[in-house]
């Protein structure tokens, strides 16, 4: 596949098993659109931040272009959690009963277990974290989940790029037919030149005061090189045939296709303005369209 598209999206899963009932779920989502060059950016979990260097450094390899959102999702199951006694709350409420009894104060019974036990806040749930080995597994096996994602991201790349390449060659078809079309219609403009140069000879020669036969001269031969479309076909068909080449290369050509669009584009608005019949300016105005039309899809390619 030659042409790569920068418009994509992956994602990848997966569950790494780090022992005494402990999981962790851990997600990648990729999504690439159009950008001048490679502009990544990443969310990651809190506590997982060290690791983008390494994940940017695998991104930076696998994409020539396009702007990319990165996310990480980790979830750690710890499996049941237990319950804890909030000792200090316990001991607060113990040592308030003594002072209060201390200072004379009767209790008719003293208080409860099961009524301080139910006291909000007494019990908490014990959660259990990972540790920093278990946390560099789950690095571990996040990157080595990034490389897979990246692959898959590849995969819907191409998989556009392809449909992408299928638009971009239509186009340049058609491209070329409107200019192969201007070179006909242009290959009638010397009887036109020629008729426009009698009207003009004769203009300069009934003028008051009379043309100097070297100015007389400089019109003429203004006219007709104003008039001369060659060289612009020429070129047109030059670009539209490295065109052709780029979309079959097996490398980014984003930046070079665009580049060529700018030079089509030049060769067109000449063609235009050049033009000696309103034919030929239709068949340019056309050209200018389409190839405006070629260059909003090359801002997708790689």
């Amino acid at each position: 596949m030659a042409v790569k598209s920068m418009t994509g999206f992956a994602r990848y899963k997966g569950q790494l098993d780090l022992g005494d009932g402990i999981f962790a779920d851990w997600a990648w989502e990729l999504k690439t659109v159009n950008a001048k060059g490679l502009d990544i950016r990443f969310r990651l979990p809190h506590g997982y931040e060290d690791m983008e260097a390494a994940a940017r450094r695998l991104l930076d390899q696998a994409l020539g272009r396009g702007a990319v959102n990165a996310q990480l999702s980790v979830t750690v199951n710890t499996g049941p959690t237990a319950m804890a006694v909030n000792e200090q709350m316990l001991a607060e409420i113990l040592a308030l009963q003594a002072r209060l009894e201390a200072g004379g104060q009767v209790f008719p019974s003293p208080p409860r277990l099961d009524a301080l036990l139910g006291l909000r806040g007494m019990l908490e749930l014990a959660e259990r974290d990972i540790d920093s080995s278990q946390r560099q597994q789950v690095v571990t096996a996040a990157l080595a989940g990034l490389q897979a994602t990246v692959e898959l991201l590849a995969s819907a790349r191409d998989a556009e790029g392809g449909r992408l390449q299928v638009v971009l060659s239509d186009q340049l078809t058609a491209i070329k037919a409107l200019t192969a079309a201007a070179g006909e219609r242009a290959a009638g403009q010397p009887e036109m030149l020629k008729h426009r140069l009698v009207e003009q000879l004769d203009l300069l020669l009934t003028a008051n005061p009379p043309v100097s036969e070297d100015r007389l001269a400089q019109e003429l031969a203004m006219l007709a090189t104003k008039a001369d479309v060659r060289e612009e076909i020429d070129r047109l068909a030059a670009h539209i045939e490295a065109g052709d080449a780029l979309l079959n290369t097996a490398e980014p050509v984003g930046r070079r296709l665009d580049f060529l669009c700018q030079e089509l584009n030049r060769e067109a608005n000449t063609l235009c303005s050049k033009a000696v019949d309103l034919e030929l300016t239709r068949i340019g105005l056309d050209l200018k369209s389409r190839i405006e039309q070629f260059r909003e899809q090359v801002q997708n390619v790689e």
